[in-house]
């Protein structure tokens, strides 16, 4: 039962489960509504006009301290993971702008589109292994190893530290719940930025055509990156540049797999390739909300009250259903246009990576579901758990059958 009485915890089962019917009481009934993560209470927005509107109001702010005169975050960090969480998502303007405009020739959609033959050609390779298998975990065994693979490319990182690298990531998706938690904050946390420093001054003083190199070698009128901006920037990279990607493709598989008739009217035109992956994003896309916003006035918003200080976050999963803008919002359509969604933000902070995750999602279910043809689900829907974390729309693992042999 939904309850709008009340504010409801963004990482409950309760919400999890069924966040686009929450998603859809919310944007018609309460577009201002108070919610919680944790402990901290936060207001969301949910119509789409409301929420490219605070992502581009300047008195909307990122960086918590400049917002509040408190602290960055509204809990305290130990500092093994300050310098990563100080990253360019949680700044702005004008050292937003000055960290942007640095990293921002790094991912020019000239040399992501250098990326895609190596997407195309991992694709196939894990493709190679799984075609003989009756069942696999579609997430873990295929939509997790093209992103950890393309940003280990991309960041120049060599074939024996890929197992030091893996853990990096393991740490980042994994680390930050249950009784891990302590073991990451004061052990794997340090360890994984140590190692990340060791590859950034390595690159320093061999510097070769990946995008680190270029990170580390971007000038703008003489700034340049420090050290600390760099490692932050690396574990951006990780973070965006893995967790959208696995999500997306998962997703996109599962979604099309919801829906038989799309998936065979992809499979007879592989050129809709392109607004398939769009229509993903919008409808069942893994980014559901921004990092929250801090306001730096009252904000006055449908009649209620926003006060200084108070973290405020656009509900993507919402927008990119408001019958405002869309068309039956409600249907998955393939060939939807236009599809203007949010599921990689707007407004300044519109996702560096956004290129290259639909570069890999593009191909990574184009060719999966070209070359496996009879691929199904390989367990009951409801078996499917979903991860409670606020903000993201993603699934503990993908399990797959393709009726082979």
């Amino acid at each position: 039962m939904i309850d709008l009485s009340r504010p409801v915890s963004l990482a409950s089962q309760e919400f999890v489960q069924n966040k686009f019917a929450w998603f859809e009481r919310i944007r018609e009934e309460k577009p201002v509504y108070l919610a919680k993560i944790s402990v901290l209470k936060i207001y969301t927005v949910s119509r789409y006009e409301d929420c490219t509107n605070i992502l581009k109001d300047p008195r909307v702010l990122r960086n918590r301290s400049t917002a509040t005169g408190g602290s960055r975050f509204p809990f305290p960090l130990p500092k093994s993971i300050q310098v990563i969480a100080e990253s360019m998502i949680t700044e702005d303007d004008p050292n937003h702008r000055r960290l942007r405009e640095l990293v921002r020739r790094a991912f020019r959609p000239q040399a992501i589109d250098a990326l895609t033959e190596q997407i195309d050609r991992y694709s196939h390779e894990l493709l190679d292994e799984l075609e003989g298998r009756k069942e696999f975990d579609l997430q873990k065994d295929y939509a997790l190893k093209i992103p950890v693979r393309m940003i280990g490319d991309m960041l120049g990182i060599k074939r024996e530290d890929m197992p030091k690298f893996v853990g990096t990531f393991s740490v980042l998706t994994e680390g930050f719940s249950g009784w891990r938690l302590m073991r990451t904050l004061f052990k794997d946390m340090p360890d994984s930025i140590k190692f990340v420093r060791q590859l950034i001054q390595d690159k320093a003083a061999s510097p070769e055509d990946d995008i680190l190199s270029h990170l580390i070698q971007a000038e703008d009128d003489g700034d340049k990156l420090t050290e600390d901006e760099l490692v932050a920037m690396v574990f951006l990279l990780i973070a965006a540049g893995y967790e959208t990607t696995v999500h997306l493709i998962s997703n996109g598989v599962l979604t099309l797999l919801q829906h038989p008739q799309q998936l065979e009217q992809l499979r007879a035109e592989p050129r809709l390739i392109n607004s398939a992956v769009e229509e993903i994003l919008r409808h069942r896309g893994p980014v559901q909300s921004t990092k929250p916003g801090y306001a730096t006035q009252d904000i006055e918003l449908h009649g209620i009250t926003i006060p200084k200080g108070k973290p405020i976050m656009p509900l993507f999963g919402a927008a990119n259903h408001d019958p405002r803008v869309f068309d039956h919002p409600q249907i998955f359509d393939i060939t939807r246009t236009p599809n203007h969604h949010l599921g990689f933000g707007h407004g300044m902070h519109f996702c560096l990576g956004a290129h290259l995750a639909r570069a890999e999602a593009r191909l990574g279910l184009l060719n999966l579901i070209q070359r496996l043809p009879n691929l199904q689900l390989g367990v009951a829907e409801s078996a499917l758990q979903l991860q409670t974390l606020p903000g993201w729309h993603r699934y503990n693992g993908l399990p797959v059958a393709t009726n082979n042999g």
